[in-house]
């Protein structure tokens, strides 16, 4: 029965969800039952094109990155795909009618992983960053709104806002591994391998721009389901970008910054006690 076949799909896409990133899973688990395994849909399918051009170095990644993109196309034409992470993504982009741009957009990002080292101007930059995050946003978006194209509409700035402050700051929070382990600088006109006060001060405004315009113009305004899941993950990175904040332009390189287990759940339960209140 095809039924039981998505619901295996979608344990995997939750399962990667769950062993690739605990603070997504977290922030997963707080949306409402009814979109919640739509997100870790779409988690796994962006997770595994990012693995693919992140971590497997010992294989050949550009046809590694050609035969997802291929099955994925392949798959969503016939409506099934025998790899469960593709079955599980095509069945909420089908339901929620995700743009195919969306798809197009993230996948050419991940590509340019594959070679491009360096954005020098602003508008590389800016592509990048919608295709490897703003996208991921809007289908996000399309799932909370359930489909109401006036509400997606409505929503879709602060959703790519959101996004483009998430993926900034995984670039400063990752900086040591871009530079020395992949040869990557997204940020333009700045050395990264000599980080300066000034440049740092400067990224980190645009950030709690980005986070300041997505707080007021969009999570406030998300349906009850979606709320309290992306207020608890607009929490994490703003903490996160505040611990990045505190720690001089000269340390960045040396270090990783996390957010302890511990910090997590103390942020969930002072963040429930605010939604609860309706201070959110």
């Amino acid at each position: 029965m095809k039924q039981l076949f998505d619901n295996v799909s979608y344990k995997c896409s939750k399962l990667v969800t769950n062993a690739y990133s605990t603070s997504f899973s977290l922030a997963t688990k707080m949306l409402s039952k009814s979109i919640r395994e739509h997100i870790y849909n779409i988690y796994g399918f962006v997770r595994f094109a990012d693995e693919i051009v992140d971590t497997f170095h010992e294989y050949d990644k550009e046809g590694l990155l050609d035969m997802f993109e291929r099955d994925y196309y392949i798959s969503k034409y016939q409506g099934i795909s025998l790899n469960p992470i593709l079955n599980s993504f095509i069945q909420t982009v089908n339901k929620f009618d995700i743009p195919d741009d969306l798809v197009k957009a993230f996948l050419k990002s991940m590509r340019a992983d594959l070679s491009k080292a360096e954005y020098k101007t602003q508008e590389e930059y800016n592509e990048y960053i919608y295709g490897s995050a703003d996208v991921v946003g809007l289908m996000c978006l399309k799932v909370f709104v359930k489909g109401n194209t006036e509400r997606y509409e409505e929503l879709k700035s602060p959703a790519m806002r959101l996004g483009s402050a998430f993926q900034k700051v995984n670039f400063l929070r990752d900086l040591k591994d871009d530079v020395e382990l992949l040869n990557r600088s997204y940020f333009p006109n700045v050395d990264l391998k000599e980080l300066d006060k000034k440049s740092k001060e400067q990224i980190i405004i645009e950030i709690e721009e980005d986070f300041d315009f997505a707080f007021k113009n969009g999570i406030l305004q998300l349906p009850v389901e979606a709320k309290f899941g992306v207020y608890m993950a607009y929490r994490y990175y703003r903490k996160l970008l505040k611990k990045l904040k505190a720690t001089p332009s000269s340390k960045i390189m040396d270090t990783r910054i996390r957010i302890s287990n511990p910090m997590k759940i103390n942020l969930l339960a002072r963040s429930y006690v605010k939604y609860k209140l309706n201070l959110i």
